[in-house]
């Protein structure tokens, strides 16, 4: 079993306890309009947006096949372009984002959508099921319209089965099927900063555990595992479902007791952790000392001294729609 190392929890937490500021500066509120809807917007399309987008939001690029193009004269890579291409679609055709539509889409129309020359995201017939999977149970048990969910969660992230929260409401949808709840977590970011969601239980968020917060955990040791799981962190071979729900579980209470221990509520922690991952501590060559990323100073990174390996990387575990 992986296990959190408190002492390490702690060493973390107070170096990011000195960026707090620059933790709440880096707070995206997602409303660049090249990317999300308009700040206008009225809260039914923002919700169908997002839960459209977040849905599809996992796993794409593979190893040596980046998705990555250039639209309107500018490079997007990875989410930055899937959200990119949904910005597009949601001012040139809004009814795509209706229940009704979802529940009919075809892979080729995926494509049609999210391909730019031959870059294209992987595994166009499992984001199509899941789309589909969505518009037909948002008919069925939200009459078409996704707000509703909001509404019935009462502001709850956890609820329990006489009052559910997002949690148990998005569970049901399989794009959200994900026990570690990524995706919930991030869908309940994106609505928290969008004013759409009023998080009453603050205490039961925690930070969307991908690959990019998993390997940062793992190099400064706030989550430790065992000898037989070594070889998923050197990439020697593939976890299993069961392997990466222990594994991801424990880096998502390790960062969340980091949080609460820096004093940092975890959806602002993750946007760092996110950033900071994705473009500084990456898998392949680090950036410890040639670091940009608003956290460091004098570019070097603010958790040199605590890194217990940069050769480390997350545990490999492609094959999913979780993240």
């Amino acid at each position: 079993m992986p296990k959190l190392v408190y002492e390490r929890i702690a060493e973390t937490a107070q170096v990011l306890k000195t960026k707090t500021t620059t933790l709440s500066r880096a707070a995206d509120t997602f409303t660049d309009p090249r990317y999300y809807p308009p700040r206008d917007a009225d809260k039914e399309t923002v919700t169908a947006y997002f839960l459209v987008m977040v849905a599809m939001d996992h796993r794409l690029s593979r190893p040596g096949r980046p998705y990555e193009a250039v639209v309107d004269g500018e490079r997007h890579h990875g989410a930055d372009l899937l959200y990119r291409l949904g910005a597009l679609k949601l001012s040139q055709d809004p009814d795509f984002f209706t229940a009704k539509r979802l529940a009919r889409i075809t892979a080729r129309e995926l494509l049609e959508w999210l391909c730019i020359d031959d870059k294209c995201p992987p595994d166009p017939e499992r984001r199509t099921i899941l789309l589909r999977d969505l518009g037909q149970k948002l008919i069925k048990l939200y009459d078409s319209n996704p707000y509703t969910i909001i509404e019935e969660s009462k502001g709850r992230l956890n609820g329990t089965p006489e009052e559910p929260g997002l949690i148990q409401l998005l569970g049901v949808f399989m794009a959200y099927n994900d026990p570690v709840w990524k995706k919930t977590m991030l869908l309940a970011k994106f609505l928290e900063r969008r004013g759409i969601l009023t998080i009453r239980d603050k205490d039961s968020k925690r930070v969307p555990v991908d690959n990019h917060v998993a390997r940062i955990a793992y190099r400064l040791g706030i989550v430790e595992v065992e000898q037989h799981l070594k070889p998923l962190l050197e990439w020697r071979r593939e976890a299993t479902p069961q392997e990466d729900t222990l594994l991801r579980t424990a880096v998502r209470e390790a960062w969340h007791l980091t949080a609460v221990k820096a004093g940092i509520d975890d959806f602002t922690l993750d946007d760092t952790l996110w950033t900071y991952g994705r473009k500084t501590c990456t898998p392949e060559k680090p950036q410890c000392t040639k670091c940009s990323h608003p956290i460091c100073t004098m570019q070097q990174c603010p958790f040199l001294q605590l890194c217990r390996n940069k050769q480390l990387k997350e545990h490999l575990f492609h094959n999913t729609w979780w993240y």
